[in-house]
């Protein structure tokens, strides 16, 4: 009879490395070519980065694909010394792999995605399903509840969305998010723009930005029109940067919260 872990069977390295074992099958392309195709992958976290990436026993990956870097970087990957570029699909991608100094982790090679860092392999599965940016954590959720609460969204004083039927979406790490109909937001004052972003947990997301400019930054009103199935319920509904507005829940005005984000959207736009 095989026994699991009821606790999280996670290893640490004297690296400050933690890795544990995945059940996933995962592949891995460069353009037509699959470059990694494994059965046992490992997620491994790196210090001070909050979500994890994956490394794969060197049987498992195409290594005669692989060459020494030429140009290897530093200060990458924690202690990462060996480098490899990629021949494939007719191209050279450069320092597209590594491999960490961790005894745990030496038979293992790790490799960037593109969608994330613009370099590395374009496309990747777990199982059937492509997935993308990162891959996901399994110690951490994403729901999207439909509710009842009453959320008015205000902007530089304002209201620019009121709704009583809000979805709201509660993902490890991260403040509430309020996913909005359309027909309960104000579209007139916001215009859509070109940016997008991708979620390895919701999708792919467009953006709006605020017409009346002012201190507001961009960007901060985004949509899924086609989330992934496990948060269907956000579909084409609107979410404002919680970071960046006024919300008030039920009568209570929301702190505005401090996250990752915030540096992104007080950053000045590029001219």
């Amino acid at each position: 009879m095989s026994t699991f872990p009821t606790a999280r069977a996670v290893r640490t390295t004297p690296e400050g490395l933690l890795w544990e074992p995945s059940a996933r099958w995962v592949r891995g392309r460069k353009g037509e070519v699959t470059v990694v195709d494994s059965r046992h992958p490992v997620l491994v976290w790196e210090p001070d980065v909050p979500v994890p990436l994956y490394a794969f026993p060197r049987e498992e990956v195409r290594e005669d694909l692989l060459r020494p870097a030429k140009n290897p970087p530093t200060g990458t990957h924690t202690g990462s010394r060996i480098f490899y570029d990629l021949e494939a699909d007719g191209k050279t991608v450069e320092n597209a792999a590594w491999s960490f100094p961790a005894a745990d982790l030496a038979d293992h090679i790790a490799f960037e995605w593109f969608r994330r860092v613009g370099r590395g392999l374009d496309h990747w599965y777990e199982e059937e399903e492509e997935i993308f940016i990162h891959p996901r954590d399994p110690h951490k959720r994403v729901d999207a509840i439909p509710s009842s609460r009453h959320v008015v969204v205000e902007i530089d004083g304002t209201v620019v969305a009121d709704t009583r039927r809000p979805v709201l979406l509660f993902e490890t790490g991260l403040p509430t998010r309020y996913y909005i109909p359309r027909e309960d937001v104000r579209l007139d004052l916001l215009e859509p723009t070109d940016h997008s972003t991708g979620c390895p947990y919701k999708g792919t997301a467009g953006y709006w930005s605020w017409r009346a400019g002012a201190d507001v930054p961009p960007n901060l009103v985004w949509s899924y029109p086609d989330p992934l199935p496990a948060v269907g319920a956000v579909r084409d509904l609107l979410a404002f940067f919680n970071e960046a507005v006024d919300i008030t829940v039920d009568g209570e005005r929301q702190e505005r919260p401090l996250t990752p984000f915030t540096r992104m959207l007080s950053a000045p736009s590029p001219e």
